[in-house]
């Protein structure tokens, strides 16, 4: 369904990506796992249309993606219907006046009928259990409660492939086991997944195949995702992980903090 060709991109001459090739097929879930600032949110816009490679071949359902063809507004439309796109920040996500007219807006811009679209904003609402939102503000929600939101504005235009960008940060525990429950629910559903993480803790549940990135903006690895999480040596090579991974019973832990010991 997604296929990357070689491709390269640069911010002001400043590389962000090097020669990435990546294959996805329909109803995968798949991880892009790497430090900060290894070209994983890059990566992602690339594949949302939100920018073009420098070089390069991008293909969805095996049509190349141009900026050219983004352009024509016939074609941008049916192709973000297709693939959604959950920003890291929700805030840069949300803009209307209260949550209906949020997870309201895809759908009206895809020209359906007002009742349809209330049936669709009604459908999602319930899904994500945020009815209670339905007339609130969105800038005076809790984080969590942004990022269910977020997530209800994209499943609204029910779209074939759902991407995620760092959907965990900045959400409490509680948050987490839910999204990352709702995640594997949308996969077995049919839905394609990919999502942006360094969370190790995480990322088996919601993944079965990762794509690492070092800290030059290439791929290094491509393998399950519990295969992956075993190459220690490796995930230190790319500092996802540090000194203090270690076993507990057999399994590995991460720790991204010194341990702090009372003396």
């Amino acid at each position: 369904m997604i296929e990357l060709i070689d491709i390269s991109y640069a911010y002001s001459g400043i590389s962000a990506l090097k020669n990435i090739n990546i294959h996805v097929e329909k109803g995968e879930a798949v991880a892009l796992m790497g430090a900060n600032g290894s070209g994983k949110s890059t990566l992602l816009k690339i594949i949302n249309g939100l920018i073009s490679p420098d070089s390069g071949v991008y293909k969805f359902d095996k049509e190349e993606i141009t900026a050219k063809k983004l352009r024509e507004a016939k074609f941008a439309k049916l192709f973000h219907q297709r693939i959604g796109f959950v920003f890291q920040n929700s805030d840069t996500q949300l803009f209307c006046a209260d949550v209906y007219d949020e997870v309201a807006f895809g759908p009206r811009q895809m020209g359906l009928s007002e009742s349809e679209v209330e049936q669709r904003v009604n459908d999602c609402l319930t899904l994500l259990s945020i009815e209670a939102f339905k007339h609130r503000q969105p800038y005076h929600l809790s984080g969590g409660e942004k990022r269910k939101v977020a997530i209800a504005c994209v499943l609204a235009l029910n779209p074939e492939v759902l991407v995620m960008d760092e959907p965990m940060n900045g959400l409490d525990p509680r948050t987490q086991r839910w999204l990352v429950e709702f995640m594997v629910k949308l996969n077995q559903a049919g839905k394609t997944l990919l999502i942006s993480t360094h969370n190790l803790e995480l990322v088996q549940e919601i993944s079965q195949r990762a794509i690492l990135f070092d800290e030059n903006h290439s791929i290094i690895a491509d393998m399950p995702t519990d295969i992956l999480l075993m190459e220690i040596e490796l995930l230190k090579k790319v500092n996802l992980v540090d000194e203090y991974y270690h076993r507990h019973e057999g399994e590995h832990h991460a720790h991204f903090h010194n341990h702090n010991y009372n003396l």
